[in-house]
Formats: structure tokens, sequence, C-alpha cells
């Protein structure tokens, strides 16, 4: 990271990104140009960083997910506009996280339900978790093991 300075490597202060981001970005390259989405997501955090989505069982990132599951990810919380008397003096308060790792694709019932509860739970959701066997069954849990991330924090 170019800038120390405003590099995050406290796991806590990680943690409290990720808790209060909004989405999740994944990132594929695709050979000929990239594609981004966002992503509802949840997470959890003992061994390994992992993130959970949802999303249908086709489409575009689950055929991008399975020519190799290689994906960068970006999120961020705090974001706060600065102004200021010139032009120069304008910019953005944030704290981010920017990384990489695998997607793939859930397959586990148990991991399947457990990844829907960490999304569910990320969003609010503090009930006993209960899903419709109609919609679960039409629902594509993913999880991205992150390999690499960096915090980023601009004050």
């Amino acid at each position: 990271m170019r800038r120390k300075d405003r590099e995050i490597t406290d796991r806590s202060e990680l943690e409290a990104i990720l808790s209060e981001a909004q989405a999740c970005r994944i990132a594929f390259a695709t050979g000929g140009a990239p594609y981004i989405v966002a992503l509802s997501f949840g997470f959890s955090w003992e061994e390994e960083l992992r993130l959970y989505f949802h999303g249908a069982r086709e489409g575009r990132k689950i055929e991008l997910m399975r020519r190799g599951g290689l994906v960068g990810f970006q999120l961020e919380s705090g974001v706060q506009l600065v102004t200021g008397a010139a032009a120069c003096d304008w910019g953005m308060r944030y704290k981010s996280i920017v990384g990489s790792g695998r997607l793939e694709e859930v397959l586990d019932p148990e991991e399947r339900r457990l990844g829907l509860d960490h999304v569910m739970t990320h969003y609010g959701f503090a009930g006993e978790p209960g899903y419709n066997p109609g919609s679960l069954g039409a629902t594509t849990v993913l999880r991205l093991r992150v390999a690499e991330m960096t915090g980023k924090r601009r004050a």
C-alpha cells in the first residue's frame, strides 16, 4: 500500500468495516472487459474470512464463477463528502477493504443455510431464520474465501 498512514491492519477495525458495509462488489476478469456486480452479503471470520452471497441459479456471475472463481472484491463504510473553498479541498472520508479470493458455490445444505443466516444477520434480522423450501431450492449460495485483503481509511 502506497499510503501506509492510511492502512488498517487491526482485525476489530476490519470487522467493523465488514459489519457497516451495505454491499460488496465482486469483480471478474472476463478476457474482454471486466465485469463487476454489487451484492448483498454476510460474513464469517474464524480461521479465514468468508463472505457469503445469494442469488439466482443462473446468470453471468454464475457463469464467470464456474470459469475459475478467482475474483476481486471491494466494500466500504463511513463514506462522507468533505467540502472546501477550492476544488482541490474537496474529497471523501471512508474506510474500505479491497481484496481477492476464490468464489465458489456452496453445495452442503447445512453451510447453505449458515451462509444465508450470515446474510440475514448482517442486515439486522434477529429472529429464528427459516427458509421456504421452494425459495431455498431456487437460490444459489456463494462463498468467497478471502486469500488477501487490505484495509484503508481516510479520516
